[in-house]
């Protein structure tokens, strides 16, 4: 007996965002030109030149759908822009390609095995685009007549409809009465219904009818009456992950949930099944796999299971690009005793492209403070920008772009729109960076409480362990 894949397309949109400002909000791209060269400052994006260039040609390659089931190391010291040019490539690629981004932590606090997890995010990365051909019947309506029964329980009518080169009369049952009744269809609108599904839509006004009335909604739109036969066959096109349809077509789960985000474990039977299915589709031209992306953060705290279980996925027939980012010089992998660079395996680091950021330059970061400045609305004097960037080269950049809110607040309490040198000495008095909270604990010479004076000996005896 045939297995029935659903894809459940139709009810996969339509999630509303809540717009705020983060860390990264003010990343738009790359900021490269047609030809893949990056600008000093475009979309977000400072400096980091040679990285973003290669994470360009990468992205050419994976909308080309040449490069899937490889992967990619972003590596280099922290505040360098690897999460950042991550999301500029999310950016660049547009809604269509799957873009999914996870915290390797995350594979550990699932409710669900750490492969299950990766396998998951994996699938979430690859898109099936489904083509469907629907009938549906699109006109203006000339007249839409209701009769309902004594007692009211039944409803039929004729619904007439025209297009330049034809009309036709169509019998309603009740279902269809009720969706047009709902839509608040009239004579003289453009509808359009799907015969599969019985949706109706609205298209908006017919020309002719513009001069029917002196008053009109601002919303209003007219459009002109349709052409040719009133019933037509158009191809519609949707994208799924392969984990939707996997959640959809998994009886212990169903549709919902996609919303509720536990969907807990799924056998590899269904999405054995799922991937046999979607391959007859390709081989019908009924549908394309789309491979994406996949950004695997601070990715040296995946332990060795994980590392073994990426070698593998990264040779299957459906894996997306997998990109990685590491701070990591020479650490442990964990899971074992052995040190390796970056922390992941010789043999990972053997199949991965590895990129390098560098820090930045003075100039760089004080161009980054103005974008933030714009981004967070925060007026800067001329002389405060100066101090923050050297701020940002004695401590970090976040610490320096942290303080650009703190010394607003302290701006407005003096009722002042614009942050000067004051109000940022004012926040770095009352907020420390690394460096002199280190300094601050050995002032403190063991007066708080748990703290260990180890010696050299059981230091180096960890080390080991």
């Amino acid at each position: 007996m045939a297995t029935q894949i659903s894809t459940g397309a139709s009810e996969l949109r339509d999630i509303t965002k809540m717009e705020r400002i983060g860390a990264h909000s003010h990343i738009r791209g790359l900021g490269l030109d047609d030809r893949l060269e990056p600008r000093t400052s475009s979309q977000g994006m400072v400096g980091q030149a040679k990285a973003r260039k290669a994470a360009g040609m990468i992205l050419k390659m994976v909308q080309e759908g040449r490069i899937a089931g490889r992967a990619m190391l972003f590596a280099g010291p922290p505040s360098t822009g690897k999460t950042a040019i991550a999301l500029g490539m999310a950016q660049t690629l547009g809604p269509d390609v799957p873009f999914t981004m996870i915290a390797a932590s995350e594979v550990f606090s699932l409710s669900m095995s750490k492969t299950e997890a990766l396998t998951q995010a994996l699938r979430r990365s690859i898109g099936v685009r489904i083509r469907e051909e629907t009938e549906i019947i699109e006109g203006e309506v000339v007249e839409m007549q209701v009769d309902r029964s004594l007692t009211g329980a039944t409803k039929t009518g004729k619904l007439t409809i025209k297009t330049t080169d034809m009309e036709t009369v169509y019998d309603l049952g009740t279902k269809m009465i009720d969706a047009l009744t709902k839509e608040k269809v009239t004579a003289g609108d453009v509808i359009a219904i799907d015969k599969t599904s019985g949706k109706v839509s609205k298209l908006g006004r017919s020309f002719a009818r513009s001069r029917d009335y002196d008053a009109m909604g601002a919303d209003t739109r007219f459009v002109q009456c349709p052409e040719g036969e009133v019933q037509k066959r158009r191809e519609v096109v949707h994208t799924v992950s392969l984990h939707e349809i996997d959640v959809i077509n998994s009886r212990t789960q169903g549709f919902l949930a996609l919303f509720a985000g536990d969907t807990g474990e799924i056998k590899p039977e269904l999405r054995d099944q799922i991937n046999t299915k979607v391959a007859e589709w390709r081989e019908e031209g009924k549908a394309e796999i789309i491979p994406g992306v996949l950004f695997i953060d601070e990715v040296h705290m995946l332990d060795i299971e994980c590392f073994s279980f990426l070698n593998r996925a990264l040779e299957n027939e459906l894996s997306p690009l997998v990109i990685m980012a590491s701070n990591r010089g020479m650490a442990r992998i964990r899971g074992t005793k052995f040190r390796s660079p970056h922390g992941l395996p010789v043999d990972l680091l053997d199949r991965v492209l590895i990129v390098s950021t560098q820090p930045y330059s003075p100039e760089e970061i004080q161009e980054i403070i103005k974008i933030r400045c714009e981004e967070e609305d925060v007026t800067l004097a001329e002389n405060a920008l100066a101090v923050l960037t050297s701020m940002a080269g004695q401590t970090t950049l976040r610490y320096a772009l942290n303080l650009i809110s703190c010394g607003q607040v302290i701006a407005r309490k003096r009722k002042s729109d614009r942050v000067e040198v004051d109000d940022l000495r004012r926040a770095y008095t009352y907020f420390m960076d690394e460096k002199r909270s280190v300094q601050w604990l050995k002032e403190q010479q063991g007066s708080l409480m748990f703290e260990e004076v180890e010696d050299e000996q059981a230091t180096n005896a960890m080390d080991v362990n």
